[in-house]
């Protein structure tokens, strides 16, 4: 499983944020064609799309085209499926139906530019009311995604929900979709972004709740978001640490026979050793 905890979008009109992201201490950036992309920059910004995926980069590099209901779709498609793309973010996905077409059109353009078959990831972002009802037959045409994401302005927005920094009124949504995510064996999903650039602690609380729901990461809109979600996401040196003293204590006691015994006022079985393995796996990986 490749990690995706940090996605920082850059604004495909702006070559000069795009440039400055591709060398920021992020898992990857997405160059956005869609909605920090005027319309009347869409076409234009194209070619600088392009420029910038050949640059040299730390990060992998995405890009967000325009919802396959847009006249933008397939001209961003076939502009941006280059060999150094690493992946498309595809926004609106509602129906299988719509995986079907973005995998047709990329798999042409991987074989016309000799390109490895499914060597194009694609992420579809799921913000509507239509693509929350469809998620399961969404899922069942997977073939090149890996992990899905949670747009929450377009959704909330698509059935008129007040969104607050609570994000109690998402907590149904965020959990259908690592429910579904885990039924078609994906990797976990990426939370949405956090709009208040002001508020540090409004997006480590959201962080903290996304992990706990069992998102893998977040999508940002400020460099200035990384370290935090970073820092929230991936194990701290306590919960190592502890993670270690449960499965050396419970390893012993499985040796004498015992599959449930107390790691200091916790009660440890086989479900709680396995999440103290998969916290281990985490901090190995990063």
């Amino acid at each position: 499983m490749t990690l995706l905890q940090t996605l920082l979008f850059a604004p495909a009109n702006h070559p000069r944020k795009v440039q400055k992201a591709l060398n920021l201490e992020v898992d990857a950036i997405i160059i956005d064609l869609e909605d920090a992309c005027a319309i009347e920059e869409k076409e234009k910004s194209r070619p600088s799309v392009v420029k910038a995926l050949q640059l040299p980069r730390t990060p992998k590099a995405y890009v967000r085209v325009n919802p396959i209901s847009t006249p933008y779709f397939f001209g961003d498609i076939n502009a941006v499926v280059i060999p150094n793309l690493d992946g498309i973010i595809l926004p609106k996905v509602e129906t299988a139906e719509d995986l079907t077409i973005a995998d047709w059109i990329i798999s042409s353009l991987e074989k016309e530019l000799n390109l490895p078959y499914q060597s194009i990831d694609v992420i579809p972002i799921i913000e509507t009311a239509k693509g929350v009802s469809n998620l399961k037959s969404i899922l069942k045409n997977k073939k090149r995604v890996n992990r899905i994401a949670f747009g929450a302005g377009d959704f909330t927005n698509d059935l008129g929900i007040e969104w607050n920094k609570s994000s109690n009124e998402l907590l149904y949504t965020k959990s259908k979709i690592v429910i579904e995510s885990r039924t078609a064996k994906l990797d976990p999903p990426i939370d949405t972004v956090y709009v208040d650039l002001g508020d540090q602690e409004g997006l480590k609380e959201e962080t903290e709740a996304a992990k706990k729901l069992g998102f893998q990461g977040k999508l940002l809109i400020h460099p200035q978001q990384i370290e935090i979600v970073k820092t929230i996401i991936n194990p701290g040196e306590d919960e190592i640490k502890k993670a270690e003293e449960i499965i050396e204590a419970f390893e012993e006691a499985e040796k004498n026979g015992s599959s449930s015994i107390r790691v200091g006022d916790q009660f440890v079985d086989y479900p709680v050793v396995y999440n103290a393995r998969k916290i281990l796996s985490l901090a190995k990986n990063k």
